[in-house]
């Protein structure tokens, strides 16, 4: 088992159970994100430093219009797919082997945290993963603190509040707030 062969499992929602080989895959495939962000967050960085480090995190080009303000941590990085002219602000966290998609124009506020994964509810396989991707649209904005739960989908130009915790889509040109998150207005222009 290599890494394509978790991407494929992944990309396809399989469930990963504990202490299968592609779980030792995805274990293995973490320890280079943790090596890539440490030195990513390890003092500061040029911006051109950062975007090549990040495409080496996500095995991915990095577009020069992509700014991500460290520290950054991921705790697997090969899942992730920046589009262009994103800003992504300091203490980010995305968990991102279920996949986290970012489409252009976007802006991520401090310490958003994006996770992908949910963990079996019966204790016998709580070590069983289910992946779901989290696509973040085109122009849109996520406030500070705001926390995305797997298989979100946030329409282009939706506003996310501050603090919001996303659990389920959010619809284009929406403001969404609180925990759980909801549409508390529509945007227009």
């Amino acid at each position: 088992m290599d890494l394509d062969d978790l991407l494929r499992a992944l990309n396809a929602g399989h469930t990963i159970t504990g202490d299968s080989p592609l779980h030792a895959v995805m274990h293995r495939v973490s320890q280079d994100a943790l090596r890539i962000t440490g030195e990513l967050n390890d003092g500061y960085q040029e911006p051109a430093r950062v975007r090549e480090l990040l495409a080496q995190l996500t095995g991915k080009a990095v577009d020069e219009s992509v700014t991500v303000f460290p520290p950054f941590y991921s705790d697997f990085g090969k899942n992730i797919t920046f589009g262009e002219r994103i800003f992504i602000n300091s203490g980010c966290k995305f968990q991102d082997q279920g996949g986290v998609v970012i489409g252009d124009d976007c802006l991520i506020g401090h310490n958003t945290v994006i996770a992908t994964l949910n963990h079996d509810l019966a204790p016998s396989r709580r070590a069983d993963m289910h992946p779901a991707p989290v696509v973040i649209g085109r122009n849109v904005w996520i406030g500070s603190n705001a926390t995305i739960l797997p298989g979100v989908t946030i329409g282009d130009d939706a506003v996310v509040a501050a603090a919001s915790v996303v659990t389920k889509d959010v619809p284009a040109k929406s403001i969404v707030v609180g925990s759980p998150a909801r549409v508390v207005r529509s945007l227009t222009n």
